[in-house]
């Protein structure tokens, strides 16, 4: 696996860290919605907090959100979890009034049927 920055899940339930991410220049972003992906997707935080990097850093593919026009969902598949399943991260950008990046959610997916994709690793 590889991936570059790190990522921890504070007391508080705040993800922080940096990550250099794939898509686009070596831009940087800083999550803190862990409660949120937390609740809503258990089966992905907290066990699976050590993959944000690996899928951020190494996606399989980049899909543009089809809710969100400045989102782009970030996706790898791994054997290891549950049989084989794809960790999507949702990353927001924005340019103003400096480009910045943020985590939204995250989740675990049987399949990808979101979004019209944009990069794939060939």
């Amino acid at each position: 696996m590889t991936g570059t920055g790190r990522v921890k899940l504070t007391q508080d339930g705040r993800l922080n860290g940096v990550i250099k991410i794939k898509y686009g220049d070596e831009s940087t972003f800083i999550a803190e919605r862990a409660k949120h992906i937390a609740v809503n997707h258990p089966d992905f935080l907290p066990g699976h907090l050590d993959k944000i990097p690996v899928v951020l850093g190494d996606p399989d593919q980049i899909r543009r959100s089809k809710r969100f026009p400045n989102a782009r969902l970030f996706t790898r598949w791994f054997d290891a979890i549950s049989g084989g399943k794809f960790i999507v991260v949702v990353v927001v950008s924005d340019s103003s009034p400096k480009t910045r990046h943020w985590i939204i959610t995250g989740y675990v997916a049987r399949k990808i049927t979101e979004g019209e994709t944009e990069w794939k690793k060939s």
